[in-house]
């Protein structure tokens, strides 16, 4: 097996400029205090950070689920999520809250009514403004990494 050596563009942005790291992270640590369930948080993260194709965050967000106790079956098809049978509604709601708020230029209503009230079915709206800050978190870190090449395992 041949590997390749890759080499991020430049060093990331978080940990560049002073104070950007320890406000990201206490942005995650609220967000995780929230209550919601650490395997819910792994597989939104890790959705939103296939769409986004980085590598790094997949590769974290891969690490993450595993020690949150995720499944290798789970996280495989953690992409192709609607036509696999072992996700419960509620992160069925939330995975698709994630997808439609990830990508909100692809549709003139970016998070239809329909997704909205499924997510309501099983967030109230503690959990509801958690669940919108993991993600937009995670678009954060995908959105930081992905434009510097940041490679998958080398974190920041």
């Amino acid at each position: 097996m041949t590997t390749t050596t890759l080499e991020a563009r430049m060093s990331n942005p978080a940990g560049l400029l002073p104070g950007v790291g320890e406000a990201i992270g206490g942005l995650v640590a609220v967000t995780r205090s929230a209550g919601l369930p650490e395997p819910l948080l792994a597989l939104v993260h890790l959705r939103v950070s296939l769409i986004n194709g980085c590598a790094s965050c997949v590769h974290g967000g891969t690490r993450d689920a595993r020690a949150a106790g995720e499944t290798d079956e789970r996280l495989a098809t953690v992409g192709v999520w609607r036509e696999a049978p072992w996700f419960t509604d509620a992160e069925r709601a939330a995975l698709d809250l994630a997808e439609h708020v990830t990508r909100l230029a692809d549709r003139p209503d970016a998070v239809p009514d329909a997704v909205w009230a499924a997510a309501t079915r099983h967030f109230d709206e503690p959990a509801l403004a958690a669940l919108l800050l993991w993600i937009a978190t995670s678009n954060l870190f995908n959105r930081m990494n992905v434009p510097i090449h940041q490679v998958a395992g080398t974190g920041w």
